[in-house]
């Protein structure tokens, strides 16, 4: 398996398992059950699943009070997709 097909996997499996989690935590929430612990979502978002997280937050109405997510979620997208860019750029040929 080539590298770009393992990190389209890696990015695939860390966004659907952060859906699942981001949802589950509402749920928990409206159960009033033991919740997802916030970090835990920071680091998924860290991980990868910065974008996906931020969308489903937004579309299930999750944590959009929490500035900490609002605007640290974009940032890690933002900085993520840089890093993205600038590596696949590094790897292309000179013209």
């Amino acid at each position: 398996m080539t590298t770009n097909k393992l990190l389209l996997l890696y990015f695939a499996a860390v966004s659907i398992f952060t859906v699942i989690m981001t949802v589950a935590d509402k749920i928990d929430s409206i159960h009033s059950r033991k919740r997802v612990p916030e970090s835990f979502l920071l680091t998924l978002g860290l991980a990868g699943g910065a974008l996906p997280e931020y969308i489903t937050m937004k579309v299930i109405h999750h944590k959009t009070r929490k500035k900490l997510f609002m605007l640290g979620l974009p940032a890690m997208f933002t900085i993520q997709a840089v890093l993205f860019c600038l590596i696949y750029l590094s790897k292309q040929s000179p013209i």
